[in-house]
């Protein structure tokens, strides 16, 4: 009982890399503000245009980037090899825990030696690591610009093996992050999934007959492979979501697919609680939506590596295609379409409430009593 008073009475801060838009890891970090409620939010760089509404700004502490034009903020991914100096300027010495919420550098905080660090890891850095070269053949730049960055990425990669070092506790937010982090990092993680509102949706039975994507539109979520499928089948495509990939992505679109832009979650919980199933192409660390998607009953085919592994289940919650190909998504198709009529909708929604925001926040206490008393 002194143990559980004290906990309650902790002094906690809250670490993220960027709050700059609104997806997945900011839902988790939403989750944690309110479970934390008078936690402050420490941030590399804040758009309070974006996130005001749910992160106020007299909440947020921005670092000294803050001190930037604008135009250098919006082009802060050119800024990577300062950003370990940065993560490392906040004074975060008056909290007795600070939970990082980190897939960069959030981790990288320096604490003291009474203060305890518990990191919800979304992933070690991708571009640094596993996806270094996916991501500089991504950006069109010179072979020049590609061999200064690789070099940098070096530097960078023997930071953020340091900066795990300081880490009291990890939780990774699926066992794919769990085995990043112990390949990388050499350290063992609990996973804890990533909170998903599951009551808010309602399963139904019906639907408009129409496939969703819910996505940011940038390469690496494979939505130009969706679009080649459905262009090829004629059926009908909504994708809700924004991104620099966009324009590329409407041009290569035939009328069968609209795109519908930033919509808010009433506006999303609509269109997926009305589809015929949630479509789900890129390789992510964990993935919300397709949870989301079946809390409302949806049937999700997915590429069957990373986080989505852990939350469909084939020829019940939906399919898997294998190979992230136009050969492999109409195969996985195949099988979603011909398996449609034989899925239960309370079946899957009943899977989809194993990843309530219950079991998350039972999740979270656990681990800061366990970090408190390391």
């Amino acid at each position: 009982m002194i143990l559980f008073l004290k906990i309650e009475k902790l002094q906690v801060a809250l670490v993220h890399d960027f709050l700059i838009r609104l997806g997945g890891a900011e839902r988790v970090l939403f989750e944690l503000s309110k479970m934390y409620p008078k936690a402050p939010i420490y941030t590399l760089l804040y758009d309070e245009k974006v996130c005001g509404s749910v992160f106020p700004k007299d909440k947020v502490k921005m670092s000294c980037l803050k001190k930037l034009p604008g135009f250098m903020r919006k082009r802060h991914k050119y800024l990577f090899p300062f950003m370990p100096m940065v993560v490392e300027q906040f004074d975060l010495s008056k909290f007795d825990m600070v939970i990082s919420s980190s897939n960069a550098y959030a981790h990288g905080i320096v604490t003291n030696l009474r203060t305890k660090h518990l990191c919800y890891c979304h992933s070690p850095m991708r571009y640094a690591w596993d996806w270094t070269h996916n991501y500089l053949n991504e950006q069109r730049i010179s072979e020049f610009t590609k061999r200064f960055v690789l070099k940098r990425l070096e530097k960078i990669r023997m930071w953020d093996k340091l900066a795990s070092d300081r880490v009291d506790k990890y939780l990774a937010n699926s066992q794919t992050v769990k085995d990043r982090i112990s390949k990388y990092y050499r350290r063992d993680a609990d996973v804890v999934f990533p909170p998903v509102d599951v009551d808010r949706f309602t399963a139904r039975n019906t639907n408009e007959n129409y496939f969703l994507i819910v996505s940011t539109l940038t390469p690496y979520k494979r939505i130009d492979l969706a679009i080649s499928l459905f262009n090829r089948t004629g059926m009908r495509l909504v994708i809700i979501g924004d991104g620099n990939a966009r324009s590329e992505l409407e041009k290569m679109s035939g009328p069968n697919i609209d795109f519908l832009g930033f919509k808010d979650d009433d506006i999303v919980k609509e269109y997926m609680e009305n589809s015929r199933g949630v479509i789900f192409a890129g390789e992510d660390d964990f993935g919300i939506v397709p949870v989301e998607a079946m809390a409302c009953g949806k049937p999700v085919l997915a590429y069957g590596r990373g986080g989505a592994t852990e939350t469909v289940v084939p020829g019940i919650t939906g399919e898997f295609f294998y190979e992230p190909t136009l050969t492999g998504i109409e195969d996985g198709m195949a099988r979603l379409l011909l398996n449609e009529k034989n899925y239960n909708y309370m079946d899957i929604r009943k899977h989809a409430e194993k990843f309530g925001k219950e079991i998350f926040i039972n999740g979270i206490k656990k681990a800061v009593r366990e970090t408190w008393t390391l």
